[in-house]
């Protein structure tokens, strides 16, 4: 008898993480980070989209940097949907807040943004607050009725 089939009939937690799932936690980091910060990027290119320019935004998939975007937000997305399948969402969305940090350094260093340092503070503390969460298990698992 396997040790999850001799605990009692009550919500049971799992925590096993593969070399796999730390490489979906990571493309889901770097794909939303890197993929909004091209999107940012190309938007820029494209300027300001009013009412009366409406049509560019038709055109936006056609920039090359808002066309890497969305690549890297189909592998993000790929992924998170991947990531559900063997672990909570209440796991899964703090587990990625490093992508906080990253778009604020990507936003800083790639597209020259000012990052004041209240931004950085309140990043700082949902990044720290989420740490208490991912400390526990990946998923709940509950018995079978």
């Amino acid at each position: 008898m396997t040790e999850l089939q001799q605990v009692p009939s009550e919500t049971r937690h799992v925590h096993t993480m593969s070399f796999l799932r730390y490489t979906l936690l990571a493309i889901i980091v770097l794909g939303s980070t890197f993929g909004d910060v091209y999107i940012a990027k190309g938007m820029r290119q494209l300027g300001e989209i009013t009412v009366s320019r409406w049509r560019d935004l038709l055109l936006a998939p056609f920039n090359p940097w808002v066309a890497l975007g969305i690549v890297l937000l189909l592998s993000f997305y790929i992924s998170y949907l991947a990531s559900l399948s063997w672990a909570d969402l209440s796991y899964i969305m703090p587990a990625t807040t490093m992508g906080y940090v990253l778009t604020a350094l990507m936003a800083h260093f790639m597209l020259g943004e000012h990052v004041s340092l209240t931004r950085w503070i309140g990043i700082l503390m949902i990044s720290f607050g989420v740490g208490f969460i991912t400390g526990g298990p990946s998923l709940t698992v509950r018995p079978s009725p």
